[in-house]
């Protein structure tokens, strides 16, 4: 039985129909994402599904006693209240019970002293913890209470803490929080990937992909879009399109039917034009009297009025300026830390590296890891406590803020891309300012909003826009790809990796990661920073790889261990021992093979690390093609070598128990 009916829905805002006519079905165990470009309406599909929404025509039928939670993009919280209090706040009536049960229940704890007041105080907070407990017992909510801890710690939050002194990636675990509460059989998210970390979205596409809940939800994380999703809905001028499958997929099918479009449009088209030189010929359409052709003629001139061309789509280009020295920065040993004593954290440490013109750097770790920290040091904005930086050139440094505090709410679009000019100077040539906002999709009646405006896609690209109206030959990107749709992300990917200049990119969105940068810096804790060759799906490789030889050491240790035991006489042992179980002992050929496997498992070592330090080398991947055919060769023998390594470990573990 479906759980959500969306039906023959109309919705508009201004001139444009964000939905017109559409229809959607959600079935227990789905997982669906919807996309679409910004602006379309997916937001407000959302909110109408769950509620807080209503359509101009159509309607939404929910299965009788269906509990939806719903978790908007950017979540409006009390920051006084406590994350108990919000978390509770979801589960009806009840919640304002729970939480003042809860804020009594440690005012007892924490009350203290023996004068009369103290004791008169502690005797009422009893007297009200005794009335609190009757009045949920009489609801039967101490299952809702347990539930809302059990998340609290799944989530890894303080059930103390304020909501106000939350980082951005907690407010959105606390948002999931206090959606899975309640136990929902429908979950609606918007944006859920927004301000966590790499480890944190991978960690919540577990939870969803095990959770039993039905999903729909919002996101441009390609990679997200392929684990979690079952099924793509794409919200298209108006209307609903249900794929079936992987967002990879779905590429492939939408590609097909842009194709399909895009012909019959032009056959169409060019029909309509054939038809309207044919009714100017005039005299001969009365002398025929064709009625028919005339009547056909008015019909494909509605039928066109009608048509709704798709979004057009963001024209950027990046200018480097001037070039920069070859040396953008070099960093010695540098070290970096906060506070003083015991309370002191160190976020760098002892780190080396060399920066060259044309690098394109993405830095990964977990928030909070000190990667701005890093940044500023490498740039010479911060100077560091140990160790030494070496700035090259002619420097031109541009920023994108992820927080987009260079944007000036009151300020208008013209004004934050062009301030006190009608014109923008792109690579010596002017352009006027309402031009430059349409290339970025910003109608030229809008270059007079204020950014208040605005949504957090446009304000996106907004500051894109004015990022590259200003020529920059180094290039700070601190979360680029938050609220960007699918087209426009990939639009980027193909300007950066087009960019003649340096760049440093912040992001947790691993395809973007893997599609533009060439190195990769990342935090591996305690203040300690590693350069490595390619993005994060090589960066990921390491670390199993890492993981792999971590095993197969610890397994050769324990057998040498092994080995050393038996071999050494145990402290006070007789001479008259127990007669011992007989065992099997080893055969002539296994006994060579035993001599044999130190030395072989030496040589496969050696050769595993020789293959791992020339992986490792920069120039195996700006070369031919013949290097990128030699550099698969090498990982797929490195992979063979690991296997191998096991098998021998195991099998001298065997045949040591037995010599």
């Amino acid at each position: 039985m479906p759980q959500l009916i969306l039906t023959a829905a109309g919705l508009a805002f201004g001139s444009a129909a964000l939905l017109d006519n559409a229809e959607l079905q959600l079935d227990p165990g789905e997982r669906v994402a919807l996309i679409g470009r910004n602006g379309c309406g997916k937001s407000s599909l959302l909110r109408v599904l769950a509620g807080l929404g209503a359509l101009d025509d159509g309607e939404v039928w929910r299965a009788p006693g269906l509990s939806v939670a719903y978790v908007a993009q950017e979540p409006p919280f009390d920051p006084d209240a406590s994350v108990f209090e919000a978390v509770v706040a979801g589960m009806g009536d009840i919640s304002a019970l729970l939480a003042e049960y809860h804020a009594v229940s440690h005012a007892l704890g924490d009350a203290g002293g023996s004068d009369a007041s103290a004791a008169a105080q502690h005797e009422a907070l009893l007297v009200r913890l005794h009335e609190l407990q009757q009045a949920l017992e009489a609801r039967d909510a101490w299952a809702f209470e347990a539930q809302a801890e059990r998340v609290i710690q799944r989530f890894s939050l303080n059930p103390e803490a304020r909501v106000g002194s939350l980082s951005g990636g907690q407010k959105k675990r606390l948002a999931l929080a206090q959606a899975l509460a309640i136990s929902p059989e429908v979950l609606l998210l918007d944006e859920p990937t927004n301000h966590l970390d790499i480890a944190a979205i991978e960690w919540l596409e577990e939870l969803l992909i095990g959770s039993s809940a039905s999903l729909l939800f919002i996101t441009h994380d390609r990679r997200f879009l392929d684990r979690v999703a079952t099924r793509i809905v794409e919200l298209d001028r108006g209307r609903l399109a249900s794929f079936p499958g992987s967002f990879t997929e779905y590429q492939q099918r939408k590609e097909r039917m842009l194709a399909d479009e895009a012909v019959h449009s032009a056959k169409f088209d060019k029909f309509l034009a054939q038809e309207e030189v044919w009714i100017r010929k005039g005299v001969e359409a009365r002398r025929t009297r064709n009625e028919g052709r005339v009547l056909r003629l008015e019909h494909l001139r509605r039928e066109r009025a009608a048509r709704r061309e798709r979004v057009g789509r963001v024209s950027m280009a990046l200018d480097s300026g001037e070039q920069s020295g070859k040396l953008v920065a070099e960093l010695e040993g540098v070290s970096k830390r906060f506070g003083e004593g015991e309370k002191a954290l160190t976020v760098v440490r002892n780190f080396s590296c060399r920066i060259q013109r044309g690098d394109k750097i993405g830095l990964i770790g977990p928030n909070g890891a000190g990667k701005t920290t890093l940044l500023r040091l490498i740039l010479g904005e911060l100077a560091p406590d140990g160790g030494s930086v070496r700035l090259g050139s002619k420097l031109q440094v541009a920023y994108f803020d992820q927080f987009r505090t260079q944007l000036d709410e009151d300020a208008t679009l013209a004004d934050v891309i062009s301030p006190g000019s009608d014109y923008v100077d792109l690579g010596g040539e002017k352009k006027h300012v309402i031009s430059y906002l349409g290339d970025f999709l910003f109608p030229a009646q809008r270059a007079r909003s204020p950014v208040r405006s605005l949504s957090g896609g446009e304000r996106n690209r907004l500051l894109l826009a004015r990022l590259f109206a200003r020529p920059a030959n180094v290039l700070v990107l601190d979360e680029p790809t938050n609220d960007l749709d699918i087209e426009t992300l990939e639009l980027l990917e193909q300007r950066l990796q087009d960019y003649a200049g340096t760049l440093f990119l912040v992001s947790h969105d691993r395809t973007f990661l893997d599609n533009v940068v060439t190195q990769t810096i990342a935090a591996e804790g305690d203040g300690v920073w590693r350069e490595y060759v390619g993005g994060y799906q090589d960066w990921a490789d390491w670390q199993a790889q890492q993981r792999v030889e971590q095993e197969a050491q610890r397994r050769a240790d324990a057998a040498a261990n092994s080995a050393a035991a038996r071999q050494t006489p145990a402290a006070g042992k007789t001479t008259a021992a127990a007669p011992a179980t007989p065992r099997s002992k080893l055969s002539y050929k296994e006994a060579r093979e035993l001599e044999a496997l130190p030395a072989r498992i030496a040589e496969l070592e050696a050769e595993q690390k020789a293959i791992a330090a020339r992986l490792e080398d920069p120039s195996l991947y700006a070369g031919s093609a013949q290097d990128a055919q030699q550099a698969q060769t090498m990982s797929s023998r490195l992979a063979e070598i690991d296997d191998e390594l096991l098998e021998l470990l195991e099998r001298w573990e065997t045949l040591e128990a037995r010599a």
